[in-house]
């Protein structure tokens, strides 16, 4: 199911998204392989953001910033959202899917 962050980014500036990963039974897992991708809510990715690869562990931070984190000219806020897709193992099987996302807002700095 995906997430929605309570806290606001800022344009321009630098925010982290944490990811922890647990598996059926609600203890912490260690992915085989993670990777990231940042879209806006029309789906189109963001300063090249797709795909990134993470070093899995059972906690990992997003940092965002910079160019991550623009919000156009016309518009005071929009809403990005990270993905994030891997493979993990479990008493359940090995190499199963993992995929989910968090949207936050961003808070542009820019009068309209």
């Amino acid at each position: 199911m995906p997430s929605t962050l309570t806290t606001r980014a800022v344009e321009g500036s630098t925010y982290i998204v944490t990811a922890a990963f647990e598996d059926e039974d609600e203890n912490a897992v260690t992915p085989n392989d993670l990777t990231w991708t940042l879209t806006d809510r029309h789906g189109n990715v963001i300063n090249d953001r797709e795909d990134e690869v993470i070093t899995p562990d059972t906690s990992v931070d997003i940092v965002l910033t910079g160019d991550d984190l623009q919000v156009g000219d016309d518009e005071r806020a929009t809403v990005l959202t990270v993905t994030i897709e891997g493979t993990y193992d479990s008493d359940a099987g090995t190499d199963l899917e993992l995929k989910d996302s968090t949207t936050f807002p961003i808070d542009g700095l820019k009068v309209a």
